[in-house]
């Protein structure tokens, strides 16, 4: 079992920063797939950002479209924790920012079915 904790969230002017943490228990995060999505009210849950786990080789690391640029996602195996940067946000950012880990498989890491572990998220707002 895993239990993921996210932090970091707040509100920010349009054009700001944020640094979002995930904090996890239990299991190594060393096999997992980790990754960041986020839900805006009415809206389906959206991938943001991902970071593969492969044993014995180089992280691989990958964005949305709409974040690709602007967000930078890595982990640090050793504290478990995994860590989001957003820079020049955009009111459309703004949502509940979750954390998901998932052993490493052939699913998409894009998709919600590629994890089985979610953090209850944080509260990223953005204002114009």
């Amino acid at each position: 079992q895993v239990q993921l904790v996210e932090s970091g969230g707040g509100l920010v002017q349009a054009g700001g920063s944020l640094n979002l943490t995930c904090t996890a228990s239990g299991r190594t995060l060393r096999f997992h797939n980790v990754a960041w999505f986020r839900q805006a009210p009415g809206k389906e849950r959206e991938f943001v950002a991902a970071a593969t786990g492969y044993v014995g080789n180089s992280d691989t690391t990958l964005y949305a479209d709409s974040t690709k640029g602007r967000f930078t996602i890595s982990k640090d195996d050793a504290k478990k924790t995994v860590y989001l940067q957003m820079i020049s946000l955009e009111p459309e950012d703004t949502a509940i920012y979750i954390c998901a880990a998932g052993l490493i498989s052939t699913v998409s890491v894009r998709t919600t079915r590629a994890y089985s572990y979610w953090g209850q998220g944080t509260q990223v707002t953005v204002s114009s």
